[in-house]
């Protein structure tokens, strides 16, 4: 039984613009539906949230504002948001129509997916969140509900900010929805309500995990239970369920799923890097499993799953009248041009039918890794417009042949619609940022398209503090776009203590200081302890910080000071001591009795040089 039939939106024109179709999706929070654009004559998907949630002032305040943000998002891994409003009560969102199914269905069919595909998935659920989180917006309900496979594999993300708008609103959640979100809750979502880039990442590393073991890490009696055992235990290695997955998986998922936020990587662009670099060290390239086309109508989600294929047919034409009596020929010549006519109707009216639902529409063409001239030929039979866009880094296609398509190819698109296209610059490289400042070289790998990863510092003596030393890879490496470059960073130079050379003689000391890195600078002063040529003290003294190439003055002894020697022979005694004490100098006295008691002699004698204090001896007759 169709229960779309009961729907009252079904065949209702909502905001005076989307013409609903069909109900192709229900959950615990809002509808889905299949709906035309009638404005712009494009099919789109329609979300409309539940009375209970549209009952809700600060909800639907919430919901507008948080569908304004996540409207803003452009990115082929991301659902497009279109639109949001409210018709008659009810808050809609409306999006990009993408045929296909929830990973969680392709987890439920497929029970695991193998390394390769892991990684090809979460290279696109990556670089859907690192896109969001360039724009500064979380989407705080990472799961495999909220991401879409489509039967040609490609992978979308969807639900961007509408998390935050459920978040504190009276309405009650469903038990399915809560346990959904638990198993994936980082645990200071859990621990005291707040969400950043790194709780995105913590639930891409859950995802991760269950991609690989094909089983959430935690399970519980109450969505309670699951959450707290985020808080309180270590997401296990995928390996420690299956031995087929590499140690590199396991160290990228044990990374992003960190119980301390601060040790897990900054954002998605970060964990993508890191992923990158794994895929091609191991060679896990494979394609994003493509699911079975099915329908899940209980999966409440944003971008829908594929909905019933009924084709459309042209009506069979009506059983011919049974025979006229044969005298009323007349009547028997008639009914043949009846009959056509009704045929013609029906046929015209399939037409009419196959024309609204699929024949204005037409598939872009695959014209990845063609040249400018045969994409745009390619483009313009397929009836539609070549948009250029700057061209990129792409390390698998050539310079100067197409590296990316939007729509992708096989996406639907009203016939003379507008395909952007970018032409390939060929391998990344990556720029010489040595010796910017960390800001400068951020911004010089941003326009290569290259991240930074993470930031090493170390200590230079000939690289300023807060100036690139060196990256890694090097200046030059030929890299893939989006690579996460490490910075090491200079700290200045590095920090030493002042070593203790004093008393040692000049040319040691100086050795010494120069092991450790310090220049050396020398003074001279008199001193009368510490002998000629030996080092009385430094400065800054020892003990001290210093840097190495910092300069450290040696104050070396020139020895004592010394003075001349008063002349005091001939002079009498009383006369000469003064003349002695005057001066600094102390003196003795030898008497030869029965002189005149003058000065004969003295030693050091008159003129010769001593240090203060020298006692002179005199000679005194």
């Amino acid at each position: 039984m169709d229960t779309t039939l009961s729907d009252p939106l079904v065949d209702r024109l909502l905001d005076g613009r989307y013409a609903i179709r069909q109900r192709i999706a229900r959950g615990g929070m809002a509808s889905v539906y299949l709906a035309t654009d009638t404005r712009l004559d494009r099919r789109v998907a329609v979300k409309v949230m539940h009375p209970g949630f549209a009952d809700d002032p600060d909800f639907v305040a919430r919901f507008n504002r948080e569908a304004r943000a996540a409207a803003g998002l452009n990115h082929p891994d991301i659902v497009s948001v279109y639109d949001q409003g409210t018709d008659d009560g009810h808050p809609f969102l409306v999006m990009e129509y993408v045929p296909g199914t929830t990973l969680r269905n392709v987890l439920r069919g497929r029970g695991r997916l193998t390394p390769a595909e892991a990684v090809a998935v979460m290279d696109h659920v990556l670089a859907a969140l690192g896109a969001a989180h360039a724009a500064g917006l979380v989407h705080r309900d990472v799961k495999p509900e909220n991401v879409l496979v489509t039967p040609d594999g490609r992978v979308k993300v969807a639900d961007f900010g509408l998390a935050r708008a459920v978040a504190g609103t009276t309405v009650t959640a469903s038990r399915s929805t809560l346990i959904g979100t638990a198993a994936y809750l980082a645990p200071e979502q859990v621990r005291d309500g707040t969400a950043d880039a790194r709780s995105d990442v913590y639930a891409a590393g859950v995802l991760m995990f269950e991609l690989l073991t094909g089983n959430a890490p935690f399970t519980g009696d109450s969505p309670l239970s699951v959450a707290y055992r985020h808080v309180n235990e270590d997401v296990p290695a995928p390996s420690s369920l299956y031995t087929g997955v590499p140690s590199e998986l396991d160290a990228i998922v044990l990374a992003a799923t960190a119980r301390d936020p601060d040790q897990r990587p900054d954002d998605a662009r970060a964990l993508h890097a890191s992923l990158l670099r794994v895929r091609d060290q191991l060679g896990l390239h494979a394609a994003v499993p493509a699911p079975e086309p099915s329908y899940s109508p209980g999966t409440d989600t944003l971008v829908v799953e594929r909905p019933d294929s009924t084709p459309v047919t042209a009506a069979a034409p009506p059983s011919p009248p049974p025979p006229a009596e044969p005298a009323r020929k007349r009547r028997r010549r008639r009914w043949p041009y009846a009959v056509a006519v009704l045929v013609v109707a029906a046929v015209a009216a399939a037409f009419g039918g196959w024309y609204l639902a699929a024949g204005r529409y037409t598939s872009t063409p695959n014209v990845i890794g063609l040249t400018k001239p045969a994409a745009e030929a390619k483009i313009k039979a397929a009836g539609l417009k070549a948009k250029w866009l700057p061209s990129v880094y792409n390390d698998t296609i050539a310079a100067h042949l197409v590296a990316t398509e939007s729509p992708s190819p096989r996406h639907d698109l009203r016939s003379g619609g507008t395909v952007s296209l970018a032409l390939s610059l060929g391998r990344d490289h990556v720029p010489d940022v040595r010796g910017e400042t960390v800001s400068s070289a951020t911004a010089a790998l941003q326009r290569a398209q290259l991240t930074v990863g993470a930031t090493n510092h170390q200590y230079s003596a000939t690289v300023k503090k807060n100036h690139v030393i060196s990256t890694d890879p090097k200046p030059g490496a030929a890299v893939s776009p989006k690579t996460a470059v490490t910075l090491v960073v200079s700290q200045g130079p590095s920090p030493v203590t002042v070593p203790d050379v004093t008393g040692k003689p000049v040319d040691q000391a100086t050795s010494i200081l120069q092991a450790v890195g310090l220049q050396v600078t020398t003074t001279q002063q008199y001193d009368d302890k510490i002998p000629a040529g030996k080092v009385i003290t430094t400065n800054p003294p020892p003990g001290s910080s210093a840097h190495v190439g910092d300069s450290v003055n040696l104050v070396v002894s020139k020895g004592p000071q010394t003075f001349p020697v008063p002349d005091v022979v001939g002079e009498k005694l009383k006369d000469a001591e003064k003349t002695l004490t005057d001066a600094g100098f102390g003196f003795t006295v030898s008497n030869f009795p029965g002189g005149p008691d003058r000065v004969l002699s003295q030693s050091p004698g008159g003129g010769s040089k001593a240090k203060k204090g020298t006692v002179v001896q005199l000679y005194v007759f």
